[in-house]
């Protein structure tokens, strides 16, 4: 997720070509760090986004609009009596600094051509985006840093703009190979951390990308690397800076499942060679406002479903606490069967106890061994036997009072569990209505007074498998209940995750048609995808007919229970499986 200066790159060379020449028709400031400015050209109009937002700085070009305040920004109103209608003649970025400076022409009071500079530097939280005069003068910014916030520069109106150089790198694109192979060699680091520390615009993914071309272990120091290394590590970084300088960018996003984990403007070969996917796009600017659309729908639903998970894991651990204390319970009532052979032994071979005697040794008439039984001098043999017979009773009513309780503490458990698991899949506010639904009804929320139950829209995940079988995945215990017991035939497959918390898949088979291997192995990447193994290398994912998959009378939602089944051991990859959306 590295907007780095290679990425800056890909946006400056998309700039040129959709934005020179262009005049400024609107200016607005939607955010207090953000803007969004409107370019007419000939052949229609762009719109350009920028934001300084410290957490998620970015520059592309958008397709939506966005509400602007009603009252506008002193920054943005300075922007508007400068530079409406004003032309843009170019649009650079020194060296793969992450900086992309605007020149724009406009014409002043008075009618004379003036020309400014409207610089974004996006730098995480140094962020900024600045407004310069003919004499690199700042006019002013839309964020003001004074002494006392920064050491290096001040960005106030009247101070003079220059670049800060706070870290010691060479510029990548006019870098030559020795140059490279040197640096290298005098940094004793892992390699990836000595290619990205030492140029600029190089992130930490491109780094491991170009170890990865080279065949070198980024993880590596570079003092262990032979000639041969040092070799292909020098070709393929003139390879890919090359592919910079002469601007031929391959945006692409890298997913994990249906997640997008990671973008470039190079192609990531890495991401393929571990099994995940990739999608290319035709431009940087698409390509952004795709992936920060889909993280942000993550991270809203997210933030939407922190109370829900607040609940749910504040339950849980107090289950397992319970659970894990009433385990310890049952531990102490381990020794009841001996203490009942205790006192049988002692009715059977008590009279040769002497009088005060501490132990009485006897054969165990059950196992055959001798045992030495321990014993209260001041009481009879008989006393003894009582008082063996007293602490098994007691162990043995605690034991199955124990075992019945923590029986519904792991039900508990398991049901908990399964929400959370739940929530990890939820991506729509929907998903989440029918998840706090479930919490009503189990007892875990109360409902508002006078509220009525809320109309459920959410619906199962939907496949095609290859083979043309349709596939239907549960997002929560309430859709995997619907699913098995009213929605599939007793002839279509059942899938799950085995011993672990996941949805029920469903593959309808159409009036018993057999399904071919390959929609088996589908339909179980499914169940390891949207199951709690989703993270590891392979998931057992136990598989049967749906007419021999039962519901226990009371058992919680999504709870069932199969005596005969198959198994196979599967990743969780689910690319190339078509998705049907709604």
């Amino acid at each position: 997720m590295a907007f780095d200066g290679v990425t800056i790159a890909s946006v400056v060379s998309e700039l040129n070509q959709e934005l020179i020449g262009g005049r400024l028709s609107k200016i607005a400031q939607p955010e207090e760090d953000e803007l969004l400015l409107t370019v007419k050209q000939p052949a229609g109009q762009y719109r350009l986004l920028i934001s300084a937002n410290a957490s998620l700085p970015l520059i592309y070009l958008t397709e939506g609009n966005r509400p602007s305040p009603l009252t506008a920004p002193n920054f943005c109103m300075l922007l508007r009596k400068h530079l409406q209608n004003g032309r843009i003649i170019g649009i650079s970025q020194p060296g793969l600094e992450r900086i992309v400076r605007i020149e724009i022409e406009h014409l002043d009071e008075m009618g004379d051509l003036r020309r400014k500079t409207l610089i974004a530097e996006i730098m995480g939280k140094h962020s900024n985006i600045i407004f310069c005069g003919e004499d690199n003068v700042i006019i002013d910014s839309i964020k003001h840093v004074s002494a006392a916030v920064s050491s290096v520069r001040e960005v106030l109106p009247g101070k003079p703009y220059f670049v800060t150089h706070t870290q010691d790198k060479l510029d990548a694109l006019t870098t030559d190979a020795e140059t490279f192979r040197r640096t290298l060699a005098s940094r004793p680091q892992p390699t990836y951390k000595a290619i990205y520390g030492s140029f600029t615009g190089i992130s930490p993914v491109l780094a491991q990308e170009l170890c990865y071309r080279a065949g070198v272990d980024g993880d590596l120091p570079t003092a262990g690397l032979d000639g041969d290394a040092y070799e292909r590590l020098t070709r393929t970084w003139t390879e890919m800076t090359a592919a910079v300088r002469e601007k031929r960018f391959t945006p692409c996003i890298a997913y994990t499942g249906a997640q997008p984990t990671e973008f470039a403007a190079l192609p990531l070969t890495m991401y393929t060679g571990r099994g995940d996917s990739i999608k290319s796009y035709a431009s940087m600017s698409a390509l952004l406002e795709s992936y920060y659309a889909q993280r942000n729908a993550i991270t809203r639903i997210r933030q939407k479903s922190a109370d829900l998970r607040r609940i749910v894991q504040t339950a849980l651990e107090r289950n397992v606490k319970k659970y894990d204390l009433q385990m310890r319970q049952i531990q102490d009532t381990e020794r009841r069967d001996t203490y009942r052979v205790y006192g049988e032994l002692l009715n059977t071979y008590g009279y040769s106890a002497a009088p005060g005697a501490k132990f009485l040794e006897a054969v165990n008439y059950y196992s055959g061994e001798t045992v030495k039984i321990p014993l209260d001098p001041t009481l009879t043999a008989t006393e003894n036997a009582k008082r063996y017979f007293d602490k098994y009773g007691k162990m043995k009513r605690t034991y199955e009072a124990l075992s019945e309780l923590t029986k519904q503490v792991k039900e508990e458990i398991d049901h908990l569990e399964s929400v959370s698991a739940a929530l990890d899949i939820a991506l729509k506010e929907e998903d989440l209505a029918e998840i706090r639904e479930e919490l009503i009804d189990s007892g875990y929320i109360r409902r508002k007074g006078g509220s009525k139950k809320q109309k459920i829209t959410s619906r199962p995940f939907h496949y095609i498998s290859s083979d043309g079988f349709h596939m239907y995945v549960g997002k929560n215990n309430y859709q995997n209940d619907e699913l098995t017991f009213r929605f599939a035939a007793g002839s279509d497959w059942w899938f799950h995750a085995k011993h672990m918390p996941g949805s029920h898949v469903i593959v309808k088979t159409d009036n018993a048609r057999e399904l071919p291997d390959r929609t088996f192995e589908e339909a179980a990447r499914l169940a390891a995808y949207y199951s709690r193994g989703r993270d590891q290398e392979k998931v057992e994912i136990d598989y049967v007919q749906k007419k021999h998959v039962k519901k226990p009378g009371g058992a919680k939602p999504g709870f069932v229970v199969y005596y005969t089944n198959f198994s196979m051991t599967i990743d969780s990859s689910i690319e190339g499986i078509r998705q049907i959306t709604d």
